[in-house]
């Protein structure tokens, strides 16, 4: 039986095509080819070219329109810690969003093993003699 979806009575799992549900490899490279070109689109346009930092941050350009307005604002507050260069602040902020996305991903990989093992999902437990599943749970 090849159906692209399981026997929900029998609680059988989804089949999948001949090339076990795996990406087409011009799929792979069509989404790496359009990645690459979203990166350097705005630096082949000259995007910014125009800004005295063409890729500062969102911070950076917010302070200079902030001192254009009102040249006598004062913060409110100052900076926890201040980071001595740009290369490290931009350093921080990746590891930040490394962390981040590590915990993201291990909280994506929790909440969908405990709805597999929800859903009843029958685990293959190994055979007597701890060669393969025992006979019948295939």
């Amino acid at each position: 039986m090849s159906t692209t979806t399981g026997d929900k009575a029998s609680g059988a799992a989804p089949q999948t095509g001949a090339d076990g549900g795996r990406p087409r490899a011009w799929a792979t490279w069509a989404l790496l080819a359009a990645a690459a070109a979203i990166a350097a689109l705005p630096l082949l346009i000259g995007a910014g070219a125009h800004l005295e930092e063409p890729f500062s941050g969102a911070d950076a350009q917010a302070e200079e329109t902030v001192e254009e307005i009102a040249p006598s604002y004062e913060p409110w507050f100052s900076p926890l810690y201040e980071a001595p260069s740009a290369e490290i602040e931009s350093g921080l902020f990746a590891l930040q969003a490394a962390v981040g996305a590590g915990i993201i991903g291990y909280t994506l990989g929790v909440l969908r093993t405990r709805r597999k093992l929800r859903s009843g999902a029958p685990a293959a437990s190994p055979a007597p003699d701890g060669n393969g599943p025992a006979p019948g749970t295939s």
